[in-house]
């Protein structure tokens, strides 16, 4: 008995406010206040200890500049994209209807809807409950839910249908995902219903495991091939992938094969090894992948060292959920940022932790009717609203007290970490002052 409540007891009598995983409660507590549109702020000053070599901060400017209020936007579309879009700089990320509750999705698109942003659609293909008139990503997975044919391939066909539908406004292929790379997606059997079966086109009640890799490609020239196929499929809408890095060499592989067939994808999701999902194996999210601010810097770095930087957007997923968190993804090399959890919890997500059993409490992460009940779409689509814009309001502040004014002026240099107080120390007080001091 005690091991079932152990989780409850542990975040509602033994948790600290700078404690909990993967969010600490103040994470998780500024993403509510900010949802409900309530006052952000905190009293008396920091929890942290910051005078640790972990302590990440902003330079500010003894100059701030003024605070931008419009939300900035992105374009993202190549020279063979025949539909480029203008894309928020913060977006939701992939979370699919099946892992997602049906009214989550709902509240999900609407709040994209109003905020003027996109709704990634995850792996488990494009639903009526992604087309409530916000902007779609359609992510294509390993499974191909949604375009697929009797034995599981790519169905070109299908593809189509959906792809030109005015809501979807980009296509995301997904090599690999942050919480579980080298890993199919997983659909527990007790989400599994009569109607995702239907969507997904498999066997209801079942557990649904994506292969591990596509059918459609198994190469570099593949990859760039399949590219190729589905923007001439989508009338030239923006294409690009989604992986998490693991070994180097194969994403630089990749970049050479873009140059020699001169077809570069719109854009390029970097996902952390940080990043989360509904169900997993502990193997995978523990010990598997790139956590998210190597593998940026890396992406970015190679791209600009072969000439096609300018060619690719990038944009990065893996705990974005606030302000400094944006900001320090573009400081990495991102030019936009996706975020899924942080958008659960403008939804409601109290972090359970029990997104793979169907037994979410708050309505998000489940199938069950009766709970799905308390995930009221009219209340919960402004909260997403609310969320986005306030997150990035704080983004906008931020930059403005580095004294910037747009964000193609951020770079590492307008960030500090604890561990270059120790190099100030040896200049300002070198070793000979010290032994004086203490003798």
């Amino acid at each position: 008995m005690f091991e079932e409540i152990a989780p409850e007891i542990q975040q509602y009598f033994i948790e600290r406010t700078t404690d909990g995983k993967p969010f600490s409660r103040n994470e998780r507590s500024l993403a509510y206040r900010r949802a409900k549109n309530i006052s952000d702020t905190t009293p008396f000053g920091t929890q942290l200890d910051i005078n640790t070599s972990s302590y990440e901060g902003l330079k500010h400017s003894i100059f701030p500049a003024k605070v931008n209020h419009e939300l900035p936007r992105i374009t993202i579309g190549g020279a063979d994209c025949k539909q480029p879009y203008s894309a928020s700089l913060f977006n939701i990320s992939a979370m699919s209807f099946g892992s997602l509750s049906e009214n989550a999705i709902i509240a999900l698109n609407k709040g994209a809807q109003k905020g003027s942003f996109y709704h990634n659609t995850g792996e488990g293909g494009l639903t009526q409950y992604h087309l409530q008139g916000g902007d779609v990503t359609w992510q294509i997975g390993t499974g191909y839910f949604g375009c697929r044919n009797d034995e599981g391939n790519f169905d070109a066909e299908k593809f189509a249908e959906k792809a030109n539908h005015p809501f979807v406004k980009m296509i995301e292929i997904k090599l690999s995902q942050g919480a579980k790379p080298g890993h199919g997606g997983v659909l527990p059997a007790a989400k599994n219903t009569e109607e995702i079966a239907q969507i997904r086109g498999v066997k209801p009640h079942t557990e649904i495991l994506s292969p591990p890799c596509h059918s459609a490609f198994d190469s570099p020239k593949g990859l760039i091939e399949f590219i190729t196929q589905l923007r001439e499929l989508s009338n030239g809408k923006p294409i690009g992938f989604k992986l998490c890095i693991g070994q180097t060499s194969e994403f630089e592989a990749i970049c050479q094969e873009m140059m020699e067939q001169n077809c570069y994808p719109d854009f390029i999701t970097v996902d952390g090894a940080e990043g989360g999902t509904g169900a997993a194996p502990l193997e995978f999210s523990d010990g598997v992948g790139m956590p998210l601010e190597p593998a940026l810097i890396f992406v970015n770095k190679t791209l600009i060292r072969l000439n096609i930087r300018d060619k690719i957007r990038i944009i990065c997923s893996g705990k974005i959920i606030s302000g400094h968190a944006i900001l320090k993804a573009i400081a990495l090399g991102a030019d936009l940022c996706n975020s899924a959890r942080g958008f659960m919890f403008s939804l409601g997500c109290i972090q359970a932790l029990r997104c793979n059993t169907n037994k979410c409490p708050v309505g998000i992460a489940t199938q069950d009717r009766m709970l799905e009940k308390g995930l009221v779409i009219e209340d919960k689509f402004e909260r997403v609203y609310h969320f986005h814009k306030n997150t990035l309001h704080a983004a906008n502040e931020l930059l403005a007290a580095a004294g910037k004014s747009n964000y193609a002026e951020v770079d590492v240099s307008l960030f500090m970490r604890g561990n270059e107080f120790t190099h100030l120390s040896d200049l300002y007080f070198p070793d000979n002052l010290s032994n004086v001091t203490k003798h």
